[in-house]
C-alpha cells in the first residue's frame, strides 16, 4: 500500500516537473516575439485622432454603445 502511494507520488511529481519545464520553454519562446511593432503602410493611427472630444461623445451615444 505504501509502495503504491510512493509510486503515484513520484509519477505525479515527475509529470508536474515536465509540465512546468514545458511552460517555461513556451514562455521563453513567446517572450522573444516583439508584439507591438509600429504600424506601417496605410495603417490608421488611432491614438492621433483629429476628432474633438464632444464629437466622439456624440458618435458614442449615436451608435448606442
Amino acid at each position: 500500500m505504501i509502495r503504491d502511494t510512493i509510486k503515484v507520488f513520484v509519477i505525479f511529481t515527475m509529470c508536474t516537473v515536465i509540465f512546468y519545464v514545458g511552460l517555461q520553454i513556451m514562455h521563453r519562446e513567446y517572450e522573444e516575439i516583439h508584439r507591438y511593432d509600429p504600424p506601417e503602410g496605410p495603417a490608421v493611427k488611432v491614438f492621433h485622432s483629429q476628432t474633438k472630444l464632444l464629437e466622439r461623445f456624440q458618435l458614442f451615444f449615436k451608435a448606442g454603445e
